[in-house]
């Protein structure tokens, strides 16, 4: 008994940090009506600044440090760390989210994101990658309950955490302001009426949200020291205790924070038991934020609240491709031309642009033509990549069969991940998504039993004798297995086009515009659904798979959240509607050739997350078509004024119906 309430209170530290990142996302749910996926990146970077002055006295800036004459007391270090939150809360809310507040869904989500990469990769610029040691604000101490010594510090930080959501609830339920805040989350005219702003309501409580953040991160920092990547995507179970109390009620966060916290420190102890399977032993404590949104957006996913808008802004128009011979053969000239003239780690640059193309493809079939947001398409292509070591080493199974029978096992897990969609779609999937890809990633990318720590080998693909391998000798990219890639790549595209301009692909754009309407003009919206995600997470899985090729072994690092979220970030900068939007995002995305060009010329490798993420939030906010539908819109206005003809028939993306205003 005693060892279970030590490891109890153990989890409340947990809880306390949720308690602060999940009462902030409510908080700029309310006032915004948008879910915050940066909020753990966001509420970060005050704990570094204050780290870094208990560490050395150094005030680290986004650009620039200032070094003090001597480290300054914990008191005044807290007080910077929360003044360096409170001035980051301004910049994103005027700079980044004002702009898009009414704005779509996706806009809205992919903006968060984007400023979650850049937060997270200027951490690690300025402060470095690894984990930094936290000294304690809270004097650690013990109390005895049944004849064991249970510690003061999680309650102490528990109870601070509780007195600040109260406080945040006592805002918005007795201020004038904080009633204003809960009108605009129904009805924008509301707070209006009321005579106040809902930009500075916003700006307010982002603020609040934020500081509050840092609070919790300082203080549960000194638990498990500050790690850029961890304390990035704590955001997800804040995210599944923000689903528990429909995104309203403080005092459900607050009670399902410190359940979930304990009840993950439970399951450390659990695993430490000898009746505990040994698969079973890591990242289980990260399944359980899914499994928590999973149940609850199937329980109540429908009666979630959405919140009132003055207006609502169309989502990008979707041109229907048509399959060019001319232009296609002219393509594949140009690449088979660029492998040919360059070797080593250019033409390894190329190969790799073109397998980003087709991860970016996934998303542009599931986003860009069925309109759902998936963050979890890095999950499927792993999945894949990872089945395919079995597949070659131990199976045995021949390319190119294994090819394929990999990309169905993404199938697969994409069409059980597309479930929640049959019942929700936007920031909420966005949710059980990056849910889902975490869960993925810590219990079966990183899980030792199922992917070894040294990594999984992959053995090299052959065709009728051809060794169509990636590495011989010194060069880093065979032209063979580059040419194998171009191949595949090109036959992906052309299916994709081919379903894109028939029924299916008109489906899907009649479920993207309005499901209540293609719903009652006949099309089964959950069929198309699955479709969709299934041609997506195939797509995925073939890219991965070859992922896995051009490395010859892979690890977790492969597949991670991170990297899928850098796809996703290339994939909407290039255009997510399109197909030449997927192949400019090849060309920006990770480890292709924009990225050895930076590395290779400019020296400036280590900056790519930080641009692309700079990159996506300027895109998201003044081109939301992506630089390729932005080159579409200019060649057509050049063609209308040339020709002086109508405008050039293109699918619109209708706008979905506004939600009843409630008042």
């Amino acid at each position: 008994m005693g060892t279970f309430l030590q490891f109890v209170v153990l989890g409340l530290g947990l809880g306390a940090i949720y308690i602060g990142l999940g009462t902030g996302l409510l908080l700029v749910h309310r006032a915004t009506g948008i879910i915050n996926f940066a909020q753990g990146a966001m509420a970060m970077w005050g704990a570094y600044v204050f780290a870094q002055l208990r560490l050395d006295g150094t005030l680290v800036l986004p650009i620039g440090s200032i070094e003090l004459a001597r480290r300054p007391p914990v008191a005044v270090a807290a007080l910077i760390g929360l003044v360096m939150a409170f001035l980051l809360g301004l910049l994103v809310h005027y700079v980044v989210f004002r702009p898009v507040r009414h704005a779509p869904v996706l806009a809205q989500v992919v903006v968060s994101v984007a400023v979650m990469i850049t937060l997270q990769a200027l951490v690690v610029l300025r402060f470095g990658p690894n984990n930094i040691a936290v000294a304690s604000l809270i004097p650690e101490g013990s109390i005895a309950v049944f004849g064991a010594e249970i510690p003061t510090r999680e309650l102490i930080m528990a109870a601070i955490m509780v007195l600040l959501a109260a406080a945040v609830w006592a805002y918005l339920r007795f201020t004038r302001a904080g009633v204003a805040t809960r009108a605009a989350s129904e009805n924008e005219r509301a707070a209006v009426l009321m005579g106040f702003s809902p930009d500075r309501l916003a700006a307010v409580a982002q603020v609040v949200a934020i500081m509050l953040g840092t609070v919790a991160v300082i203080l549960g920092s000194s638990l498990t020291g500050l790690n850029p990547d961890n304390y990035t995507l704590l955001v997800v179970p804040a995210l599944a205790v923000l689903l528990v109390a429909r995104m309203e009620s403080i005092a459900i966060v607050v009670v399902s924070a410190l359940l979930l916290g304990a009840f993950q420190s439970l399951i450390n102890l659990l695993i430490t038991k000898p009746f505990w399977p040994q698969w079973a032993q890591s990242g289980l404590d990260q399944v359980v934020p899914f499994a928590v949104v999973m149940v609850i957006l199937f329980v109540q996913g429908k009666r979630l609240p959405s919140r009132g808008s003055l207006q609502t802004i169309r989502l990008p128009d979707v041109a229907v491709p048509r399959f060019k011979p001319v232009p296609a053969v002219i393509m594949l000239v140009v690449g088979v031309a660029a492998l040919s003239f360059t070797q080593g780690t250019w033409r390894f640059g190329i190969t790799t642009s073109i397998i980003v193309m087709l991860l970016a493809l996934s998303y542009v079939v599931l986003t860009g033509y069925l309109g759902q947001i998936s963050l979890a398409q890095g999950a499927f292509a792993g999945a894949a990549g990872f089945c395919l070591s079995k597949a070659t080493t131990n199976w045995g199974i021949p390319f190119p069969l294994s090819l394929i029978l990999c990309a169905l096992v993404a199938t697969g897990l994409g069409m059980l991940v597309a479930l929640p969609a049959f019942r929700i779609r936007g920031a909420q999937l966005a949710i059980v998504t990056i849910a889902a890809a975490l869960a993925i990633e810590r219990f079966v990318f990183n899980n030792y039993t199922l992917s070894p720590p040294e990594g999984n080998p992959i053995a090299d693909a052959t065709l009728f004798g051809l060794n169509l391998g990636v590495r011989e000798g010194r060069d880093l990219s065979r032209i063979a297995f580059s040419l194998t890639v171009l191949i595949v790549a090109a036959i992906l595209v052309w299916m994709f086009i081919r379903v894109a301009s028939g029924d299916t692909g008109r489906a899907f754009l009649a479920v993207r515009a309005n499901e209540r309407a293609a719903a009652s003009s006949g099309i089964d919206v959950r069929k198309t659904k699955l479709i969709g995600f299934a041609i997506s997470a195939f797509i995925a899985g073939i890219a991965g798979c070859l992922i896995g090729f051009s490395r010859g072994q892979l690890s977790a690092e492969s597949f991670s959240v991170f990297a899928g979220l850098q796809v996703l970030a290339v994939a909407y900068l290039g255009g997510i509607t399109s197909v030449g939007g997927a192949i400019v995002a090849g060309i920006l995305g990770p480890l292709g050739i924009v990225y050895t060009l930076l590395r290779g010329v400019f020296d400036l490798g280590e900056y790519y997350a930080l641009i692309s993420g700079l990159g996506l939030i300027i895109t998201a906010i003044l081109n939301p078509v992506g630089i390729a539908g932005a080159t579409r819109e200019q060649v057509d206005w050049v063609r209308r004024k040339l020709s002086r003809t109508p405008p050039s028939s293109s699918v619109p993306a209708t706008p979905a119906p506004k939600e009843p205003q409630r008042v």
